[in-house]
Parts: C-alpha cells; structure tokens; sequence
C-alpha cells in the first residue's frame, strides 16, 4: 500500500530549479531512506511534502491527509537558556505558561514521550547541556507526542556518534510497523540496513526500489557521479552546492 505519490514534482526556488519531474512512491507502514549527493534537493523535497514549498505536479496521500511529525536535522537555540527537557516538550503539547509547572497529565505525557526513545532519564536536564544523539531523541519525542502517522526525519545521524546512531535506528524500527517513517540520509550504511524502500535523488529520481536493487554500483554511480565511492565514504556530493539546505 502506498501512502504517499508524488507525480512530476517539481520546484523550483529563486533562480534554481532545484526538483525537476520528481515522480516517486513511498510506502505505507515502512521505512523509506532517500538518498543523494549534497546539493540533490532531499531536504526540499521532504519540506515540499510538508507542504513547505510551492511545487509544479501532484503529491497525493492515502488515504487522506496524514498527520506529520517532523524531526529537523538540526535545532537551534541558545544553549544557555536555561531551558529543561520536560519544558521543551511542554511547549508542544500545554497551554499553560511554564512558569505555573507542568500539569500532572503533561508531566505524563512528557514521560511517557521519552520513554518511547529510551529517555525518560533526560526529563530533568538542560536543553542545553545535550549531546547530539540526547537532542535528537529529544526531537524525535517531541515530534511522536503528537502522535504523527507519518515521520519525517532530515538527517537524523548528523551529529551522532555511533552507539547513539546505532540506538536511534533501533527505536525508528521500532516505530515503523505502525506508521510511515521518511528519512534523508548520508550514510549509506544506515540506509542499506534499515531502509525498506530507497530513493536515490538528484534533482529527478534516478532510482527507487529495495535496498538490495538499489545498492549495486550502476545505480549508486548514475546518483553520485564517477567518484561514488569517495562520496560514501565521506559524505560528500560532488553536485553543485545550493543556497539553502537541501
């Protein structure tokens, strides 16, 4: 079943065509890793499907319009401010100011959000004291409180050591038998192992299918360019750079 379609999107931003004829199926109650040089568009195109970009051709849902949750690559904020766990995702969820406290039933939600992402021990910490891999569980919880059918992930690992890598993935599997999860990713590795479904982006959809139809040379070649491998390795694209962060 699928639960999203795209058909001969396109965007263009500015001066640059960065999407062109974007045509592509993402399964439902799966993982699906897209994947592509630096530059490809794969963050536009996730923030297209949320509907944060204007866009030529159809994005389709079925069997209607889900309910997103949305996990940044990155979050930015003072790291002084003297901002807790359990007030961060407060913040989502409450009406009430944070200098009143947390109402028993948000302090139970906030928990319980952690402890879906094995952190309920970061629910007294600084927002700022986090390391990498804390922050994204942190954003990952955030983003199940508001029990999405559909997560959308920009590059998740950025940032994350490899045991922390290792964790998030387990818990995104985990995720996934009961809802749609969509990832940008660098790391081949990653996508190989935990992908049900790939798409390999540059600026078109060269390629899509299961991952042991995807990860053979031709295809990684035709989506990277000659120096594949290089890029793999390193996480570096050889297309152009755009100026914004796609």
């Amino acid at each position: 079943m699928t639960c999203i379609t795209l058909d001969r999107v396109g965007v263009t931003l500015g001066r640059f065509k960065v999407l062109s004829e974007v045509t592509a199926q993402i399964p439902a109650g799966r993982q699906t890793v897209i994947i592509g040089p630096n530059g490809a568009g794969k963050s536009t195109l996730i923030q297209t499907i949320l509907g944060q970009w204007p866009h030529t051709g159809t994005i389709t849902f079925d069997p209607a319009v889900p309910r997103f949750g949305y996990v940044p690559q990155r979050l930015d904020f003072d790291r002084h401010m003297p901002l807790l766990v359990r007030e961060f995702l407060a913040l989502g969820i409450s009406q009430r100011p944070l200098w009143l406290g947390l109402g028993p039933k948000v302090a139970d939600r906030v928990f319980q959000g952690l402890e879906q992402v094995q952190a309920e021990y970061l629910v007294n910490k600084p927002m700022g004291s986090l390391s990498g891999g804390e922050t994204q569980r942190v954003l990952l919880a955030a983003a199940m409180m508001t029990e999405p059918d559909v997560v959308v992930l920009d590059e998740p690992t950025t940032g994350v050591d490899i045991s922390g890598e290792q964790l998030l993935c387990e818990i995104l599997d985990s995720f996934k038998n009961n809802r749609t999860i969509v990832m940008v990713s660098h790391d081949l590795a990653t996508a190989k192992a935990h992908g049900d479904w790939v798409i390999c982006l540059n600026h078109r959809v060269v390629a899509q299918g299961r991952p042991e139809d995807i990860f053979k040379p031709a295809v990684l070649a035709a989506t990277f360019g000659i120096h594949w491998g290089l890029e793999a390795q390193t996480g570096e694209g050889r297309s152009w750079e755009a100026p914004w962060n796609s």
